[in-house]
C-alpha cells in the first residue's frame, strides 16, 4: 500500500516536530547545573593565574593570556566562574582504564603564592584535586573551558623544487 503525498507531509512534519521537541528537551536539561555543584573560586580567593600546558591566563587590571589564545576573555570568565560536583565512587575513577591523558592544570589563587597543580581530564570533564579528590565539571561548563587558539602554519619543506 502506497502513502499519499499527503500522508508522506504529515509524516515528515511530525517527524520535524518531534526531533525538536526532543532536542529542546535534551538543550534543557543540559543547560541546568547540578544541585551540588559549587564554585571552585569565591570573592576570597579568586583565580589569578591558571596554566593549561604551554598556555596560560593571568588576572591584573584585566584578564590576559597567551598570544595564542584567541578567546581570552571568554576562557578566563569561564575558568574564574567554574563550578563542580565531588564524584561519589572516586576509587572507580581512578581504576578506570578509558580515561584520556589528562591536561595539567596549574591554579594560582589570589593571595597564595604557590600554586595548585590538577588533572583535568578533558574528554570526561573530571578534575582531579591536589588532594586526588574527584570533581565533575557539568557538561554545559565544559566548551569553554577549552581555549581557541591560532593554528601555526607548519613549515614548508622546500625539498621537491629542487
Amino acid at each position: 500500500m502506497a502513502l499519499s503525498r499527503k500522508k508522506w507531509n504529515n509524516i515528515l512534519i511530525f517527524a520535524t516536530a518531534s526531533m525538536i521537541a526532543i532536542l529542546t528537551l535534551l538543550g534543557d536539561r543540559t543547560a541546568k547545573l547540578p544541585s551540588d555543584a559549587a564554585p571552585l573560586f569565591d570573592d576570597k580567593a579568586p583565580l589569578a593565574q591558571l596554566q593549561l600546558d604551554e598556555l596560560w591566563l593571568s588576572k591584573g587590571s584585566q584578564w590576559q593570556c597567551h598570544e595564542d589564545v584567541l578567546n581570552c576573555k571568554t576562557w578566563a570568565t569561564a575558568w574564574s566562574e567554574i563550578q563542580l560536583s565531588p564524584v561519589a565512587d572516586q576509587q572507580g575513577l581512578a581504576e578506570q582504564e578509558s580515561l584520556d591523558a589528562p591536561i595539567n592544570v596549574t591554579i594560582l589563587v589570589a593571595n597564595n603564592s604557590q600554586g595548585q597543580a590538577w588533572l583535568w581530564y578533558q574528554a570526561h570533564g573530571l578534575l582531579v584535586s591536589p588532594a586526588k579528590n574527584w570533581y565533575q565539571i557539568p557538561p554545559s561548563l565544559r566548551e569553554a573551558l577549552t581555549p581557541i587558539t591560532k593554528i601555526s602554519a607548519a613549515p614548508v619543506n622546500d625539498a621537491t623544487s629542487n
